[in-house]
């Protein structure tokens, strides 16, 4: 989709498009990439067709299938594979001394949707989002885990944390968490 990796597109200028990050081999879920090729009518207008053609042409596409890591990068990152908002949508984990990272990406794009009953219009199969997003927080929530974000405008990494009492999941915004800055 244009805002999972439209990023790797230089700003339109009136030229012909182009990638940007000229050194990055750029990691694609085998799934994903072929929702790409043969996008379904729903979601077709999410992804932006030169982009597809420029990771094709480029020579530096690296397609993953399944969680393990492709040779490209450190042997302890891994890789979930969620089908709820995209189907083949990677989510990067990344291992850090206190906690892993993850990069939910649009499965879980900001604090709000943190909230486990909560998904938005774009996704293709929302029960099945609630499911993977269950999971994902109760992982996280037992390890220490963060998740950045995304689309949120205020909070770009926070802590998961569980209530038990209420049974919720919630983000600590604040201590622990990178605030974005105001632009």
């Amino acid at each position: 989709h244009f805002d999972h990796a439209g990023g790797l597109l230089a700003a339109w200028d009136g030229e012909p498009a182009r990638l940007l990050f000229p050194n990055a081999q750029i990691v694609v879920g085998r799934e994903a990439w072929q929702r790409a090729l043969n996008p379904h009518p729903r979601d077709r207008a999410s992804f932006v067709p030169e982009l597809v053609a420029l990771l094709e042409s480029c020579g530096r596409l690296v397609l993953v299938d399944g969680e393990q890591p492709p040779a490209c990068l450190p042997p302890d990152w891994r890789f979930s594979v969620s089908h709820g908002h995209t189907p083949g949508m990677l989510l990067a984990e990344i291992p850090m001394p206190d906690g892993p990272v993850v990069f939910a990406a649009d499965l879980i794009p900001g604090a709000p949707w943190v909230h486990v009953p909560i998904t938005m219009g774009y996704d293709r199969f929302p029960e099945q989002l609630i499911d993977e997003k269950r999971h994902l927080l109760q992982r996280l929530a037992g390890v220490h885990g963060r998740l950045f974000f995304t689309h949120d405008p205020a909070v770009a990494c926070a802590p998961v944390l569980y209530d038990a009492q209420k049974q919720r999941f919630s983000v600590m915004a604040g201590q622990g968490s990178l605030q974005r800055q105001a632009s």
